[in-house]
């Protein structure tokens, strides 16, 4: 009998990033959501000024806050591309390449945007 051989897929890569990026959603995006849209503006909780331009400037300076900030918008940004993209099979649209292209190239363009954002901040 002949031994077959497995087709190499990059499937894997994607499903980890739709992970991480799922699980930051589920696990940071409600609080993110609850700290800039309510906690902060109505000063409950925390003061006012706490989202103020020079804390957020110098939190995206800082070496960790650029990291933070990074994962979440490139995590977020894979994730929602593999929704989006085998979604699109639930709404009757049989996605091929040229819809992972888009979906995933999206996500790809997002990333680098945000790197190179965070990179210009300096240090």
């Amino acid at each position: 009998m002949k031994p077959t051989t497995l087709k190499r897929s990059n499937a894997p890569i994607f499903w980890a990033l739709f992970g991480a990026g799922g699980m930051l959603s589920a696990l940071l995006g409600p609080m993110l959501v609850f700290i800039t849209g309510i906690a902060v503006p109505l000063g409950v909780v925390l003061p006012p000024d706490t989202m103020s331009y020079p804390h957020m400037l110098a939190f995206a300076q800082n070496f960790i806050g650029k990291g933070f900030i990074f994962a979440i918008i490139a995590l977020f940004l894979w994730h929602a591309a593999h929704r989006i993209y085998h979604s699109l099979h639930d709404v009757g649209i049989h996605a091929g390449t040229g819809a992972k292209l888009l979906c995933y190239g999206m996500a790809m363009l997002g990333t680098l945007l945000a790197a190179y954002a965070l990179l210009r901040i300096g240090f």
